[in-house]
């Protein structure tokens, strides 16, 4: 017959004092009592221009989830954007609290819907990948992008059968090109292919690539196969992944 006297094991009372420690700071933190900054704040919104850390990630995906959390910390991005309507348009497809990009510090040329969460994802990769990566290859800001679409009713690679691609619910965008303040042009076809030339164009695409891979759930570009030849696709809500 087992022991029922026997006291808890050291790794046992280690694992209550830390449960009870973080229980206390989440109501110290929930309830006000403990000030901490909101960059290091939990619970604190999403600041989109804030520098990142290690609670950037949760916050962006918390914020994502919320309608009201996501429109507010959008709101604060650089980006110009307004609100759409829900809207259906056939099995699997349509979008609820989505915005139209329509400007900011970066022009989008054609005026395009994304869902929040996707925009917010934007906002974030314009905010501290686009830009800084611009600056660190070729000494200019990115002033406008080039992009292949984002909302669109259908199946993955357009196919008649089979799963819907996240471009059905507004939660992708495809990425061709960027513009820099000088004019030039650098696109992922010309400069993003696996074997081209290893010059600034290439190095930047590379960074934008990288980047996004930490603000958007599935980040794909040529070097995860022949339909992304000429551009990156972004997107939130599918399975998270990095080629």
């Amino acid at each position: 017959m087992a022991d029922m006297s026997r006291s808890p094991s050291p790794a046992s009372r280690l694992a209550w004092l830390l449960l009870l420690l973080l229980v206390f700071l989440a109501w110290s933190l929930g309830s006000g009592r403990l000030h901490v900054p909101d960059d290091w704040n939990p619970w604190a919104p999403l600041d989109v221009r804030a520098t990142p850390n290690a609670l950037t990630g949760w916050k962006l995906q918390r914020a994502g989830a919320q309608p009201a959390a996501c429109r507010e910390a959008l709101s604060r991005s650089r980006l110009s954007w307004t609100p759409l309507p829900d809207r259906t348009t056939g099995d699997g497809c349509g979008f609820r609290n989505a915005v139209r990009i329509e400007g900011g510090r970066v022009d989008p040329g054609r005026a395009f819907p994304l869902s929040c969460r996707a925009a917010l994802s934007l906002a974030m990769w314009e905010e501290h990948v686009l830009q800084p990566a611009a600056r660190r290859w070729t000494g200019q800001p990115v002033v406008a992008l080039e992009h292949l679409g984002s909302y669109a009713c259908r199946n993955l690679y357009g196919r008649a059968e089979g799963r819907r691609s996240r471009h059905a619910t507004a939660d992708a965008l495809d990425l061709a090109a960027v513009v820099l303040a000088d004019g030039r042009r650098i696109s992922v076809l010309e400069h993003g292919a696996p074997d081209a030339p290893a010059g600034e164009e290439a190095r930047l695409l590379q960074d934008l690539h990288g980047g996004a891979c930490r603000y958007f759930d599935a980040v794909l570009g040529p070097g995860y196969n022949a339909a992304h030849a000429d551009h990156f696709h972004f997107d939130r809500g599918g399975a998270r992944l990095c080629r």
